[in-house]
């Protein structure tokens, strides 16, 4: 073992004598290719040339290599000067960064030495300066000189991802080679030293379906046709190698969560070929029968799926619609159906995609169809009218039993019950129809007149006889056609006025008519006069032949004196048939008039007053008599009204007039409220009470000055004198004598109301009733039981 380790130290030794040598020939040529600082000369201050010693040692940078751990320091270089004899005379100095703390100096020998452990990472060079003292004088022997000392990386970093995890998503059936992410990592070595900094790249877990790029990190599909519905999410796990991806280099790892997204790659699929539905006969438009769904793995809009139907006999019965939240076709009625005309439908319904991916149209197509049967169940149904409605029409003033018309309705089941009908008397509330509740014939009850009512609307019901519930109701509608009934009169009630200076064949005034019959039998209107006056000396009648008449004055000059009113008949025939005509009286007045033809008055009376008292005087006696009234009136009302005397005298009682204050006072203590003293008996101050109770042996004799003015309004001195009044006057009725009743008086004509004192005996009431008022009136009955029980019980 010596010997080996005598044969390892001789190897070392020769290596590092190779290493110096080869260190000495870079410094020669170093040497060589700087500028020589040998010879070099220099001016002085007085031209004297001074010549600069030679430096025997010349470096540029030093190395040291990171994370050294062993037991001594790191040599890194020696300093030495050709002026160093050796005798110990020249210290060398080093100063810089991390001189003293990392970097030592032997100053007698020169040696530099790292102690502590460098990180490149941390820092990658250090700064120095040398210099060589005169150890006794610390003279400078060399000017001071700068060096590099670099730390030399080792491959002590593993490459770092920027991230732990990594998620992509990537569409599925994407070609082979598809990028789907890249990932990058790091490394802290140095990347211009050797490869400890070169990465790369490589799928530890994934394949075959991804693979990665070894320079850039670039993830791609490795594999055609990946099928989300197969498989949604795959876990790839990438590693970065440093060193060239050769063994001994250190590796980092990552995760990476590709999920494929889903594509219209899938046509949607019936699960079965046929559905089998069932509708009532019953059921009302817009009910649903049924609901049909077809299947499509893709998720999202490239899962919608929208329905149709496309063929069948129920195309027109039935309609379909697409419920998007659960991705449903509904089938719907559209018609109302009838199980007695069509018992069964069949439907083919077709599920297709909403969207359609271009990239896979030769997969399609994207839709598929399915056959629906749709079986219609019998139901009771209600009758059932002919007709939606009837419109009939009778005369009026038809007789009572006259047939309107006939309603029909029938079952429409298999079983073709009878049917009955009735009217909703809600709509025939006076009762003018009536109907056969066996054939549906509907008459009259009573006459019917088109100038009342001219359409009656009326509802029919119809019931099966043996199922009462199942009902049906129809809208009649009956006209009543006109008859000429009416004849036709005034339009208005007309009053003419003509004039006492009218001219002959003047107009003044246009009549016309109305008839209550229908326009068939009414106008046109025919006026005439009747044949005794149709020559008529005063009036003439002319038709207009538009509905309308014409009144004419015959001859001049009417007198109100002679005659102020006429009454002309007039004859108004309608065209009806039979034809109906009235006679119709026009009252004519005759007014005085301007010779403009404007009236003044149509009054007789008034023309013969004007005579005596004209219109103005007859106004002023008018309102003599109005205020003379009014004057009465008010003079009346201020009577009434008129105030009474303040003070009273003894005809009436001071008592009546009460006075009340709002203000609460202090109860009995208080004496400070109302001075009481005014209102003492001044006689009783002197110790003398008058008796109120019997008759004085004196006659009264009112004290002369005791009676106040009657103008006086002093209240002290109007009341003083009443109290003196009533205390000496003993035949005056005590007012203000406190009588006492704490006894009940006896010889009462009225008698007591007592029931103790009562002359009715215990014989004459009967107790008996208390004996069934319960436990709690035992007592009670025991008192007042009947006479005989107490006796037998004795």
């Amino acid at each position: 073992p010596k010997m080996k380790e005598d044969n390892c130290l001789h190897a070392a030794l020769i290596c590092l004598g190779m290493l110096y040598y080869s260190h000495a020939i870079t410094t020669e040529k170093l040497n060589h290719t700087r500028p020589s600082l040998h010879g070099h000369h220099e001016k002085g201050k007085e031209g004297q040339i001074l010549h600069r010693s030679k430096r025997g040692w010349v470096w540029n940078q030093f190395f040291v290599i990171e994370e050294y751990t062993g037991p001594d320091p790191v040599l890194v270089g020696r300093l030495h000067s050709d002026i160093d004899s050796g005798d110990g005379n020249i210290k060398y100095i080093l100063s810089g960064e991390g001189a003293g703390i990392i970097f030592v100096i032997d100053d007698k020998s020169g040696n530099i030495h790292a102690t502590k452990t460098l990180d490149r990472e941390e820092r990658a060079q250090y700064t120095l300066t040398a210099q060589a003292v005169d150890r006794n004088t610390n003279r400078p022997l060399e000017p001071p000189s700068e060096f590099i000392v670099k730390v030399q990386d080792i491959n002590d970093n593993p490459p770092e991802f920027l991230h732990e995890n990594y998620h992509a998503n990537v569409p599925e059936r994407s070609n082979v080679g598809t990028s789907v992410i890249q990932v990058t990592a790091s490394d802290a070595d140095d990347p211009t030293y050797g490869n400890s900094a070169k990465l790369v790249y490589s799928i530890l877990e994934g394949q075959p379906y991804f693979s990665v790029e070894a320079q850039t990190g670039i993830i791609r599909t490795a594999l055609p046709n990946m099928d989300r519905e197969a498989k949604e999410e795959y876990h790839v796990v990438i590693q970065a190698k440093d060193m060239g991806g050769h063994m001994g280099g250190l590796s980092g790892t990552t995760k990476v969560t590709i999920t494929l997204t889903d594509v219209n790659d899938n046509p949607p699929k019936f699960p079965q070929s046929v559905y089998q539905m069932s509708v009532s006969e019953a059921a009302v438009p817009g009910e649903e029968v049924g609901r049909v769904k077809a299947k499509d793995p893709d998720i999202g809009e490239n899962g919608l799926v929208s329905y149709s139907i496309i063929d069948g006999d129920g195309v027109d019965m039935f309609e379909i619609t697409t419920d998007y939240e659960t991705q449903e076709g509904v089938v719907k009625l559209k018609k109302l159906l009838d199980f007695e005309t069509k018992k069964s439908y069949s439907l083919k319904v077709e599920a297709a995609n909403v969207h359609i991916d271009p990239k896979f149209i030769s997969n399609g197509p994207f839709k598929d169809t399915v056959t629906v049967k749709i079986t219609v169940e019998d139901a009771d149904e209600p009758p059932v009218f002919l007709k939606p409605s009837y419109i009939f029409e009778v005369q009026e003033n038809a007789a009572s039993g006259t047939v309107v018309g006939k309603v029909h309705a029938k079952d429409p089941d298999a079983a073709n019950s009878a049917i009955r009908y009735s009217i909703d008397r809600h709509t025939d509330l006076e009762r003018y129809f009536t109907i056969n509740a066996d054939d549906g014939n509907i008459k009259t009850i009573k006459a019917l007149d088109r100038e009342e009512i001219a359409w009656h609307n009326i509802s029919v019901f119809a019931v099966e006889v043996h199922k009462q519930h199942q009902e049906a109701k129809v809208p009649v509608a009956i006209k009543v056609v006109d008859v000429n009934d009416n004849a036709p009169k005034f339009a208005a009630a007309y009053e003419a006025f003509v004039c006492e200076n009218a001219r002959s064949n003047q107009q003044f005034i246009t009549i016309s008519a109305d008839d209550k019959d229908d326009s068939a039998n009414g106008p046109r209107f025919i006026f005439s006069l009747p044949p005794e006056i149709i020559h008529n000396p005063n009036f003439t009648l002319r038709d207009n032949r538009d509905n309308t008449a014409s009144v004419l004055v015959r001859r001049e000059g009417f007198s109100r004196q002679k005659q102020d009113l006429y009454l002309l008949p007039i004859v108004i025939s309608d065209g009806g048939l039979p034809p109906m005509s009235s006679t119709n009286t026009l009252t004519i007045r005759v007014c005085s008039c301007e010779s403009n033809g404007s009236l003044l008055s149509c009054n007789a009376e008034a023309y013969i007053l004007n005579a005596g008292l004209s219109t103005g005087a007859l106004i002023a006696i008018l309102a003599c008599i109005v205020i003379l009234l009014v004057i009465v009136v008010l003079f009346v009302t201020l009577k009434r009204q008129k105030k009474e005397p303040l003070i009273v005298f003894e005809e009436e009682d001071v008592r009546e007039n009460i006075i009340t204050y709002d203000d609460e006072g202090g109860g009995e203590e208080d004496t400070e409220a109302f001075d009481i003293a005014t209102l003492q008996n001044p006689d009783g101050i002197n110790g003398f009470i008058p008796r109120k109770d019997i008759k004085p042996e004196y006659q009264y004799m009112p004290r002369p000055g005791l009676r106040p003015a009657p103008n006086s309004v002093d209240v002290d001195d109007f009341i003083n004198t009443r109290i003196q009044e009533a205390d000496n006057d003993p035949t005056a009725p005590p007012y203000d004598s406190i009588q006492i009743y704490g006894y009940e008086g006896r010889g009462s004509v009225a008698g007591s109301l007592s029931s103790l004192e009562s002359a009715t005996t215990d014989s004459d009431l009967d107790y008996d009733y208390l004996q069934n008022w319960g436990p709690r009136f035992k007592k009670l009955a025991d008192l007042y039981g009947s006479k005989d029980t107490f006796d037998d019980d004795s």
